[in-house]
């Protein structure tokens, strides 16, 4: 069937984008715990000014109850709900923190807390709900309807659901595949990116393998069911994230892994305190007087405070670098990992094809602007990556494009168009040279193909004039990168694709990777993944596909390429590179080590102040206004502390000294 005809009844016009799938986006202010936030913040900031200068007490005082009821109110209901089922959690804890401050005055400081708090969980609520919005977002991508064929050689138009194994279904250019199946007849090149991660179409013939939500770009093919629609890779991957975000092993920031004990430990020491006394014959004024003061120094303000400042100093010095961490979990857990997964098209290269190579054939009488230039005037009409990177090439060069004529295209062989008077094919050596006879020249094009490169051959009637190399371009930063991780997780990373391995592996090795999986299916980059972490590994995967999304889900954290990343990737994974600057992922990571350093060492500190104070009060007479210094003071080095890492300083240029 021909592949012209079938581009003038079916294709979309030249140049014209194709739909792109509805995306049903959550907004921001739709999320209640958001909604709550704002209203803490806008509250908050109402009061702050009222405060600082010694407005009236009802007024402020009025503003700051509002910030406490509207930003606390859920965090002290789940905390609630969780103390009824015999556990103390952080949410509850804070509440107490905040009201605890509040009793002893410190009103301003107990808002903050309830701000920081509120924000922060609304953050990760916002996160948690675009990632369902694009789990759902990714059924669009597999089309509602498709072309039955009936015995009979009608057609019939159906849902995509009510296909069954056997069925042949017909795609036309520019439809997407109905169905994973296997190709009948017809031949047609098809974008499958967004399954395998493949950077150019795949040229399909009879025989070949095709999966429902592939684009066909050129040719009808007719394809039978092999799978049912509920079955096909794309639902697949659907489920395989949904699965992965519901099965993740829970997170906990680090202070939450204590606040158990603390909590605990503190309502029963505070109890000690007050009923020890009594028993022993002491007042109850001085009893009480003695607990208050107990409770006010063991608080656990700082000991809260000692964790979020560092981790959201992190993140807003991520954020002015291009990378989003989505939460104060996410910024901890990146300083965590052991093991780096990468993927290769998007990810380590910029997911383009690119020409990288132009040679002229002895006894052409063309030079290479002269090569560029015959082949860009033929590929200008089609639509084909390669044809687009040819014509891009020519551009960059300033090279005047001839007018063409009688352009016709052929899936899986090339173009053929008149340029100058001249008959010109370009397309792939494999098919164009065989037919021609000119087997002498095939060197070239296989010398190409043997460096990693996709050869495709130019011919001026039936003579093979030059031999053009194309390539999906190396990121200029992609050695030192690897380069960095290595030192900082003590392992070369991995890389994880779906293209053919001769390319992956030769790719590796100019980024000096030692270790690559290929031709992997998105639940396969899953597999490896498990079989990383149940070894005790913390795995972090870096990507941009659809293809690389249940893997993203499934790691102890994932990294988005957000430039060209698809939405589901960019919406799954833990953290974004807004700029797809590849450095900036191992001074995250090292960045995080820091914010995680500085955890500890406010910990410290707060546990110091905590503990003397403590004893001062237990074995002496802690006058109660020394103890709210003491107290507050600690909360305040704490925060600074943590503060450090907003500076410029504090961000980490480890590739510097290997690029």
């Amino acid at each position: 069937m021909s592949s012209v005809l079938d581009q003038q009844r079916s294709a979309p016009p030249a140049g014209a984008p194709r739909p792109a799938p509805q995306r049903r986006r959550t907004r921001l202010l739709a999320v209640p715990q958001a909604r709550w936030a704002l209203a803490a913040l806008v509250l908050f900031l109402l009061a702050l000014p009222v405060h600082l200068l010694d407005g009236p007490a009802w007024l402020w005082g009025t503003l700051f109850a509002a910030t406490y009821v509207t930003g606390g109110w859920e965090p002290g209901w789940e905390g609630l709900k969780a103390l009824k089922d015999k556990t103390l959690d952080v949410d509850l804890l804070m509440v107490v923190a905040a009201l605890g401050a509040a009793a002893i005055g410190q009103v301003l400081d107990g808002a903050l807390l309830i701000v920081i708090f509120a924000t922060s969980g609304a953050l990760e609520a916002v996160a948690t709900a675009r990632t369902a919005d694009s789990v759902r977002g990714l059924l669009d991508l597999a089309p509602t309807t498709a072309t039955r064929l009936l015995p009979d050689g009608t057609e019939e138009t159906v849902d995509t659901g009510q296909l069954a194994v056997g069925d042949t279904i017909l795609v036309r250019p520019g439809e997407r595949v109905g169905a994973d199946g296997q190709v009948l007849d017809g031949a047609g090149d098809v974008d499958q990116s967004t399954i395998t991660g493949e950077p150019l179409p795949v040229a399909k013939q009879a025989g070949d393998e095709v999966f429902a939500g592939a684009v066909n770009g050129t040719g009808a093919l007719r394809v039978r069911v092999e799978r049912d629609p509920s079955d096909s890779v794309l639902a697949r991957i659907v489920k395989m994230v949904e699965e992965a975000s519901e099965t993740k092993a829970p997170t906990q920031l680090f202070v939450e892994k204590i606040e158990q004990r603390y909590s605990i430990g503190m309502v029963i020491a505070t109890l000690a305190v007050l009923a020890v006394p009594l028993a022993f014959g002491g007042t109850f004024s001085s009893a009480l007087l003695r607990a208050m003061t107990f409770m006010i120094v063991a608080s656990p303000c700082a000991v809260v405070l000692s964790t979020m400042p560092p981790l959201l100093s992190a993140i807003a010095n991520a954020g002015r670098r291009g990378v989003l961490a989505k939460s104060a979990v996410v910024m901890e857990c990146l300083g965590q990992i052991d093991t780096v997964a990468l993927d290769k098209t998007g990810t380590l290269t910029e997911g383009t094809p690119r020409v990288t190579d132009l040679r002229p054939l002895p006894g052409s009488g063309l030079d290479e602007d002269t090569l560029l230039t015959l082949a860009a005037s033929a590929e200008h009409p089609s639509e084909h990556p390669l044809a687009r990177a040819v014509v891009a090439a020519a551009g960059e060069r300033g090279l005047p494009l001839s007018d063409t004529e009688d352009f016709t295209s052929a899936p899986g062989r090339g173009v053929t168009a008149t340029v100058d008077g001249h008959t010109l094919t370009v397309g792939a050596p494999a098919r164009l040279l065989d037919t021609a006879g000119h087997q002498p020249h095939r060197a070239v094009a296989a010398e190409l193909e043997e460096a990693g490169r996709t050869a495709v051959v130019v011919l001026r009637g039936q003579e093979p004039v030059g031999v053009l190399g194309l390539a999906d371009r190396l990121r200029p930063d992609a050695a030192a990168t690897v380069a960095a991780l290595t030192r900082l997780t003590g392992r070369t990373p991995v890389l994880l694709t779906g293209d053919n391995e001769r390319a992956a592996r030769r790719l590796a090795a100019e980024v000096g990777i030692t270790e690559v999986r290929a031709h992997l299916l998105p639940q396969d980059k899953v597999t490896a993944v498990k079989e990383w972490e149940a070894q005790g590994r913390k795995v972090l995967v870096v990507g941009d596909g659809v293809n690389d999304a249940p893997a993203l889900a499934a790691a102890h954290a994932g990294i988005a390429m957000g430039k060209a990343g698809s939405a589901l990737a960019v919406e799954t994974a833990d953290a974004v590179v807004v700029r797809d600057e590849l450095a900036t992922i191992p001074s995250i990571v090292q960045l995080s080590r820091t914010a995680r350093r500085l955890v500890i060492q406010n910990l410290a500190i707060a546990g110091t102040f905590i503990t003397v104070l403590v004893a001062w009060d237990l074995i002496g007479t802690l006058p109660l206004p020394l103890g709210v210094a003491g107290h507050e003071g600690s909360t305040v080095i704490v925060g600074l502390n943590g503060l450090r890492l907003l500076r410029e300083a504090a961000w980490p240029r480890l590739t510097e000294d290997t690029a």
